[in-house]
């Protein structure tokens, strides 16, 4: 089931239907409203326009639960798609054994990326208004729907991807809809790169009310509600000094959510990732660090190369805070 098909089953296992502009949603402690990114737009494929653009603001400390809770639901609502980049080898383990002496995992390119199961795709027009109303919560998101508009327009018989890709987009909705609406809290953007360096600036103290500050892969403890970036599109950064000389330059990147934390892995749900809204299962590392990090291509071949963990600054809510979503409470899983 995917599409309009998923989010109606959702609605009725959360028992809040998605046909109102506030879906309340049970979780702890209060009601998890929200509204849903369909309804941030209006009309169909080559006229559809952005309708709302407002923005949650609440206390940056209160928002890591609904940072995680908004995510699970997207990554639900389009097909529960998930990847699984830990090597053949680190797969065959049992749960809760960890790489060691004793049980070795040899380095290897082979199955790196391997997708466990496919959701919905960008190109199907089920997804047309969700994509849309990530881009309702950037400043360029009208701009882009334009732009999106003329393609769809075009005539093409085939699948129609979108003209920009939306990773920033998807992570600048939930910040939107989590409380994160200020841009002193996050700077939402159609780029990656603008809310990295607002985290960076965080870290320098030139930010002081920015949600997010940023270290270096392994630097401090990964939690829920975290975001974890690497360079892409040619661009090789490795940690934030390589990042800082260009600060304020355009730089291909993606950042996906921290949603679950392990001893020797972690989840993260990142959008425009294999075109939909994915579930990554990175391996962690200890080599190095001070703190468990996620494995990089130095490690092995074909791995992210984690140039940016921006912390966020919240209050905890525990490593498994993904199992105790709304969506997975409630019985919906893959």
């Amino acid at each position: 089931m995917a599409g309009a098909g998923l989010r109606a089953a959702l609605a009725l296992l959360l028992a809040a239907a998605l046909a109102t502009p506030a879906a309340a949603r049970p979780a702890e402690p209060e009601a998890f409203e929200f509204v849903p990114p369909p309804w941030r737009v209006a009309g169909e494929r080559g006229r559809m326009r952005v309708v709302q653009r407002q923005c949650r603001i609440e206390p940056t400390r209160q928002v890591r639960r609904r940072i995680v809770d908004l995510a699970v639901q997207e990554w639900a609502a389009l097909g529960f798609q998930t990847i699984d980049a830990r090597p053949v080898e680190r797969r065959r383990l049992p749960d809760g054994v960890v790489a060691d002496a004793a049980n070795p995992v040899r380095p290897t390119p082979r199955n790196v990326r391997h997708v466990l199961r496919v959701g919905t795709w960008e190109t199907d027009p089920d997804a047309d208004a969700t994509i849309a109303g990530y881009w309702s919560a950037t400043p360029d998101g009208p701009a882009v729907l334009a732009r999106q508009n003329r393609q769809w327009r075009g005539g093409s018989d085939g699948p129609v991807d979108w003209v920009q890709p939306w990773s920033a987009a998807f992570v600048s909705w939930v910040m939107c809809e989590a409380g994160l609406g200020a841009p002193e809290q996050f700077a939402r953007d159609i780029s990656h790169r603008v809310y990295i360096d607002q985290a960076i600036r965080a870290r320098d103290g030139a930010a002081p009310g920015a949600a997010y500050e940023a270290w270096d892969a392994g630097e401090q403890p990964l939690e829920p509600g975290d975001l974890l970036c690497n360079s892409r599109g040619g661009v090789d950064y490795r940690r934030l000094a390589d990042r800082r000389p260009d600060l304020g330059d355009y730089a291909p990147a993606h950042c996906d959510i921290v949603v679950r934390v392990a001893d020797d892995r972690i989840n993260v749900i990142g959008g425009n990732v294999m075109q939909g809204v994915s579930l990554t299962i990175l391996p962690l590392t200890r080599e190095g660090t001070a703190h468990p990090r996620p494995v990089a291509e130095a490690d092995i071949a074909g791995a992210r190369t984690i140039f940016a963990h921006l912390k966020l600054r919240a209050d905890p809510v525990g490593p498994d805070a993904m199992d105790r979503s709304p969506v997975l409470r409630e019985g919906l899983r893959p």
